[in-house]
């Protein structure tokens, strides 16, 4: 009877494991000065994108503004690092997409590698610059560290054998 309940209780923990999938959070903050060649614009962007390991689904938003004119593309490229180019994995909204655009792409397992070793990234094209006018680097969001508390600036308490700091010293015996 106790092997039953054991082997059960084992069974059903590796079942709620392999079913719960991991997610991760990735980023990209796009401008101009990270294109390849770079280029003057002021426009700025930025994608948010959680990625699901066990389906392999990539759900992003990406949200743009300050072009030089219309959107006339926006793609996923790689692998490449931030001073290589590569071509599209995969297109992000329709042809002259707005922001912001909202989607999912599913990875091939190498696109998750690239994914994993931040080589991939996204650009914005324009009329004006039509092999991409923002780029940026996608990225692990990394869950930050609780800072530490800062030292307190009150005095510490002192023992109550000992005078406080502030009273002047006691007069010897005579």
């Amino acid at each position: 009877m106790f092997r039953r309940v054991l082997l059960a209780t084992a069974l059903s923990a590796a079942l709620v494991s392999t079913a719960s999938a991991a997610t991760v959070t990735y980023t990209a903050r796009l401008s101009g000065r990270s294109e390849i060649p770079k280029t003057d614009s002021k426009g700025t962007g930025k994608l948010d994108a959680t990625f699901d390991t066990t389906s392999k689904a990539m759900n992003y938003t990406l949200t743009f503004d300050g072009l030089s004119g219309p959107a006339t593309a926006a793609h996923i490229h790689g692998p490449a690092t931030r001073a290589q180019s590569a071509g599209v994995l995969a297109p992000l909204g329709d042809k002259n997409p707005t922001s912001p655009i909202t989607g999912s792409v599913t990875l091939s397992d190498e696109q998750v590698k690239y994914l994993r070793s931040s080589k991939l990234y996204v650009n914005v094209h324009t009329a004006a610059n039509p092999g991409g006018e923002i780029r940026g680097q996608i990225i692990g969001v990394h869950a930050r560290r609780r800072a530490k508390p800062e030292a307190s600036t009150a005095p510490a308490e002192t023992p109550s054998a000992a005078p406080p700091a502030s009273a002047p010293p006691a007069a010897a015996p005579k």
